[in-house]
This record gives C-alpha cells, structure tokens and sequence, in this order.
C-alpha cells in the first residue's frame, strides 16, 4: 500500500506522512523546487520525495507514474485566507489548477487510486444562526477568494466521480492546530509568543488582534485520523465534514495558552 501525499512538506502533510508510516503504508510525497523539509527531515530514510509542478499536467503525469499510489492526498495549498486576498489569482492556480491536473492525470492513466479532496469549513461562507450546527447539506456561500477556490475543489471532485465513476471522497475540515502550524495563524501566533515570554527573549506582553470570533477548534493529530479514516471508508462521492463539534472564543484560546505558561502575570494588549 502507498499513498502519494502532495503539501508532504507542510503542517498538515508532514503530520499524514508520520501517521502512514506508522500503520506501515509506504509515503511518497510531491516536491517542489523551493520547498523547505524541515517538518519531514526526521522521515529522512521512510519516504520518497519526487520533484514536481503540480500546475504542469505532463509534470504530474511524471508524478503519479513514479508514484503509482493506492491513495492520493491533496494538501497542497495557498491556505493563508488574508493572503488570498491580495493574490486571488494564485491562490485559485494553487489550490484549484493543481487538483485539477492530478484527477486529470489519474483519469488519463487510469489510475484507480482513492483520491481525497481537501476542502475547507470556509466553503460554507455566511451561515446564518438558524442553519447551526452546519451540515454537509448547508449551502455554500464562500466569502473570500481562498473559500471560492476550495468550493472549486470540492465540486470539481464531484464532478469527476459522476463524471468517470473515479473512487473521490471529499472533506471539508474546519480549524486545526498544532505543532509545526505557521504562525501566521491567530493561535500559532499566541503560543510562539508565550514561548518566547517563557525564555526570556520577549518582554512578558503578548499582543493580539479581535478575540470574539469563535471557532472550531481540533487537533491536527485528529483531522489527520479522520483523513484516513475517509480513504477508508468514506463513500465515493461524499462530502464529510471534520470538526470537534465544539466552539472557542480566540480569547478562551488564549486564555488556555496563558494558563499552561510557567510565566504568571503575562499582560495582553489588543492592537
């Protein structure tokens, strides 16, 4: 059994990557030229990197024969929602173009591996009080450009299950974290701050921006269970959602970071 993971190199990659590897699946993971494998260095000897344009469709071609997987995992993303903003157009080329090449690539090799789309809680968009909680069947009203390339994902993999009867499970997974999430993201960003608190590099301040949103909140160790669990056993043609069920105000978040600290007293100031 192997699994081709594309984004093997990221947070959540490099977390899947560890995970196949230790129910004894062979790990090949799709490389670009600029990558940087600090989170896969420690797999130095378990897996198999393989260089790739996943925008190039004979580049992927290339790929998947070298690869020949069971399972294909798509991580491979612009996932900075602020940062699709400012450039719409590669996050749609991103995240949207390169799955299209790889169901392309598997439909033109007749690859029958299971194929696990990567969608995102963001696809929902504006949900109103009476649709919560939201299931699978809540319309899709995506509000930034990284929210509509993930919807192109989600139908795109639809349409290439009705289209070619190809074995496609879609997941759409609402906030993770853990270790190795860049800290970009709202609670990353708070728990590299009190680390820094904690060994004295940094003055014991911890600088936020609005905690009201909420959101929910899972471990990546768990999304990355639930991943498996889907090339398992999901259905061809399904749509999941992957989330804990429970919602976190950003500030109880912080205030969970700030009560694990060995530093009492930390101020918090709002910027």
């Amino acid at each position: 059994m192997r699994i081709l993971i594309t984004g093997i190199t990221g947070f959540v990659g490099s977390h899947l990557a560890e995970y196949a590897l230790a129910h004894g699946v062979e790990v090949a993971g799709a490389l670009r030229w600029r990558s940087n494998t600090q989170h896969i260095d420690h797999l130095r000897d378990r897996r198999t990197l393989i260089r790739s344009d996943l925008r190039d469709l004979f580049s992927v071609r290339t790929l998947l024969d070298a690869a020949a997987p069971d399972y294909i995992v798509h991580l491979a993303a612009q996932s900075f929602v602020a940062a699709s903003w400012e450039t719409p157009s590669e996050t749609l080329a991103t995240n949207a173009v390169s799955q299209m090449n790889l169901l392309e690539a598997m439909r033109q090799l007749g690859s029958k591996a299971r194929f696990l789309v990567i969608g995102s809680s963001e696809e929902y968009g504006q949900v109103y009080p009476d649709e919560l909680p939201i299931r699978e069947t809540n319309p899709l009203r995506p509000l930034s450009p990284y929210a509509v390339s993930k919807v192109t994902q989600d139908l795109m993999g639809y349409q290439y299950f009705k289209s070619y009867g190809m074995h496609i499970v879609r997941a759409r997974a609402f906030n993770h974290t853990g270790p190795r999430r860049g800290d970009a993201f709202a609670t990353s960003n708070f728990a590299k701050q009190v680390a820094e608190i904690e060994a004295g590099v940094r003055e014991p301040v911890i600088h936020v921006g609005d905690l009201k949103p909420t959101r929910d909140f899972s471990d990546v160790r768990d999304i990355v269970h639930g991943y498996w669990l889907l090339l398992e056993r999901g259905d061809p043609g399904d749509v999941y959602n992957l989330c804990s069920g429970e919602d976190w105000s950003i500030e109880r978040m912080l205030n969970f970071l700030l009560a694990q600290s060995r530093v009492s007293g930390i101020d918090v100031r709002q910027d």
